[in-house]
């Protein structure tokens, strides 16, 4: 990591997440940082400020002046070679919006002269409220990096946006950030991928599914993050998983469960690259028991699942970059661009089965990427990774075309 010898202030506020910034603070020990540990009041409640002394061995800071002792907030702002605010609770991502100085955090914050990254911890329902997107635009505006909020399970047992980015992640984005690979063509961005089949259950043991091994998907969600992204991966059932800690992995099972959790992700994503192998029916009933094998033959109903890759269209904002997939065995080129246009995507990557070394199991994929200005560009037989980083190359295009216009 490059974060060795950078002298990092970490401000701890009051939410729940706070918890997990003891292993923060000894992610970025180990790898040679000097953090500073601030906390509020509040922040004391969920994590003890001994804990956090003894990872970052150095005192931990809560008041600006305590006793005789006066903790000087300008000395820090200019000793910081970075301030993170990790969690960041909605009442102090308010404050910082509107210059509130009532604690050593805020007072530290208005002295810096450092980059400020804000990694904002709160439920859902206050991440998405008006106030709450004023206040993370005025922060942006003010020139500091707001960290993505991952979406998993909240402190209120709900599930969605809201959670803070995993220790991992915000290590890996500072190492990025002090190793000068902040300007890469996606930084900044929200991208989400689907990957893999899904199994849509037919009793507690059998399912409809598919070949999918979600290789493609998973490189182009590392091709992203390697382009700057801030990456979350919708992936269904299997074995394969990213290797970058900074994608932040959901797993699902069924069709309903992706398009659930893709509507929520992708409602905020910069780029959605739906790569998943979904499942286009599914069983209209489920049996609660093992179906018994029994003379004659056995029935199904199926019944079609949610489509995503339509339903984003349908709501696509102009800053919005949708990619979709097509695997086909006839008529490749009609069904794509009738895909591309019917679902309003900027992009459809088409591959056919009946290309050798192209498809599900395989290293290597041959596809053809279609785009809504009409061009249509093949390519040659390679392996998904440099597949998947072609595809991003073009996404990037895409982003800065929408830039230039």
């Amino acid at each position: 990591m490059s974060v060795k010898g950078k002298k990092i202030v970490l401000a701890v506020t009051g939410s729940i997440a706070a918890y997990k910034t003891p292993q923060l603070v000894r992610l970025l020990v180990k790898a040679g940082a000097e953090v500073q540990v601030l906390m509020t009041k509040a922040a004391e409640q969920f994590v003890t400020p001994l804990s956090l002394a003894t990872v970052s061995k150095r005192p931990v800071l809560s008041d600006v002046a305590n006793g005789d002792t006066w903790n000087n907030h300008v000395a820090l702002g200019l000793w910081a070679d970075a301030m993170l605010v990790a969690p960041c609770s909605a009442n102090t991502l308010a404050k910082l919006a509107h210059g509130y100085c009532d604690n050593i955090i805020n007072a530290v914050y208005l002295s810096a002269r450092c980059p400020v990254f804000i990694a904002p911890a709160m439920d859902e329902d206050m991440w998405i409220h008006p106030s709450t997107r004023a206040n993370v635009k005025k922060v942006r505006e003010y020139g500091n990096r707001v960290i993505a909020t991952e979406y998993g399970e909240l402190a209120s047992g709900l599930v969605g946006e809201g959670r803070m980015a995993e220790p991992e992640n915000i290590a890996v984005l500072l190492s990025d950030f002090f190793a000068g690979n902040d300007n890469k063509p996606l930084k900044g961005l929200k991208a989400m991928v689907t990957a893999g089949p899904t199994y849509e259950r037919l009793d507690p043991v059998r399912f409809i599914g598919n070949f999918s091994t979600g290789r493609m998907g998973i490189a182009i969600a590392e091709a992203l993050a390697q382009a700057g992204a801030q990456v979350t991966l919708v992936c269904g059932p299997t074995e394969q998983r990213p290797a970058n800690p900074a994608i932040n992995t959901i797993s699902i099972e069924s069709a309903r469960e992706m398009y659930e959790a893709g509507m929520v992700v992708g409602k905020e994503a910069d780029i959605a690259v739906l790569a998943a192998a979904v499942a286009d029916y599914k069983p209209i009933k489920q049996a609660e028991n093992k179906i018994k094998k029994s003379e004659g033959e056995m029935s199904l109903t199926l019944t079609k699942t949610e489509d995503l890759l339509a339903a984003l269209g349908k709501i696509k904002q102009p800053w919005q970059t949708l990619v979709g997939f097509a695997l086909e065995t006839e008529n490749e080129i009609a069904n794509a661009q009738k895909k591309l246009e019917g679902k309003n995507a900027d992009m459809i990557v088409l591959n056919s089965l009946r290309d050798e070394g192209a498809g599900f199991g395989h290293d290597t994929n041959k596809i053809t990427l279609l785009k809504r200005d009409g061009s249509i560009v093949p390519m040659a037989l390679q392996s998904k990774k440099e597949a998947a980083a072609v595809i991003v190359d073009h996404i990037a295009e895409l982003k800065y075309a929408e830039k230039t216009v």
